[in-house]
């Protein structure tokens, strides 16, 4: 998922979309967008402009009425779309399922999400004890190995309670 539209704006089909990738690129003219991670249907670009922190996008052939029905959808790519993963970079998607172990290899859970929370990345882990969130942030996050899908994290004290 790489953005989501949030509502129209004016008169001509235009949508607001609210950012959901580290990569605005996205948002060019000319790219073809999934609707859906099923991504059943696609809509090409027409026009894009930053605005508010969002992005304003007309997309071919959507006009006012349509634009309205589109409120809420998920804009998103196919992993085979990805742009080329900067050093030391994870996407989204691939954490998703990894085990979380600590150091120590005490198996603690399994990554359902990584979400940002008020600018900050949290992984979302499914422990025996429920749903808890993790800083995805250097010294907690040790290693992301993505051959073994395994995620090394070094917890304070208390973080997981």
């Amino acid at each position: 998922m790489v953005g989501r539209i949030v509502k129209p704006h004016g008169l001509l089909g235009e949508v607001s979309v609210e950012i959901l990738t580290d990569f605005p690129e996205r948002f060019a003219e000319g790219v073809s967008l999934a609707l859906g991670p099923e991504g059943g249907r696609r809509l090409r670009i027409a026009s894009a402009r930053p605005h508010g922190g969002r992005f304003l996008i007309r997309f071919d052939g959507v006009d006012l009425e349509e634009a309205e029905r589109l409120r809420g959808v998920d804009l998103c790519v196919t992993p085979s779309e990805a742009p080329p993963r900067p050093e030391g970079y994870v996407f989204h998607y691939e954490l998703q399922g990894c085990r979380v172990v600590t150091r120590e290899g005490e198996e603690l859970g399994t990554v359902t999400d990584l979400q940002d929370v008020g600018g900050r990345p949290l992984l979302s882990v499914a422990t025996p004890r429920g749903e808890r969130s993790i800083p995805f942030t250097r010294p907690i996050v040790v290693e992301v190995d993505l051959a073994s899908r395994r995620v090394v994290v070094a917890p304070p004290v208390g973080l997981l309670e």
